[in-house]
């Protein structure tokens, strides 16, 4: 015969047990974050593919994170980083620093080879050859960005990694 204080006991591991398997079907249920790829046409009419995010920094300035394909040459990827009017003046060429873990990259500023934005006098944005940095990553690492006069530490979550690296790996699957 069971007593009172044995049903509670057994009733308390039973609800135990039922909170742990709930758990574990959200957790394998759940899908994680979708790409949040978009499609637009550029000034040639052309349909391309751009990855468009905005982050704030350690600061608590917020920035604007924009990857798309080069005009000229679909397989390179340019990461332009955008900010308010006045919070970005930079003199080019400054290299943006990437850190992940002890590994990290200088990404070249070709802000200068886009004749928009070299005419642009605001200074409110800069690009940089994002291709060194994807080809080198082999997982969808959070990353911490830095620019010399801009931003001390931008972080940046292993979601929009991956979007940056689906964008390389379609491009590249695609014989672009």
């Amino acid at each position: 015969m069971i007593n009172l204080s044995n049903q509670k006991h057994i009733k308390s591991i039973i609800d135990f047990g039922l909170v742990l398997i709930s758990c574990a079907l959200l957790l394998l249920v759940a899908s994680p974050s979708e790409a949040k790829l978009e499609f637009f046409q550029n000034e040639n009419d052309y349909e391309m593919q751009r990855s468009l995010e905005s982050l704030r920094d350690l600061d608590y300035q917020t920035w604007q994170l924009v990857v798309y394909p080069k005009a000229e040459n679909q397989d390179e990827l340019v990461l332009r980083i955008i900010g308010f009017t006045g919070s970005l003046r930079l003199d080019h060429p400054e290299k943006l620093q990437v850190k992940s873990g002890i590994k990290s990259w200088n990404l070249s500023d070709i802000t200068l080879e886009n004749p928009q934005l070299f005419e642009d006098n605001r200074d409110a944005a800069a690009e940089f050859e994002l291709g060194p940095l994807l080809m080198d990553l082999k997982n969808d690492r959070p990353l911490r960005l830095s620019l010399r006069d801009g931003f001390n530490e931008l972080p940046v979550p292993p979601y929009l990694v991956n979007e940056w690296r689906s964008m390389k790996k379609i491009h590249l699957e695609n014989g672009n």
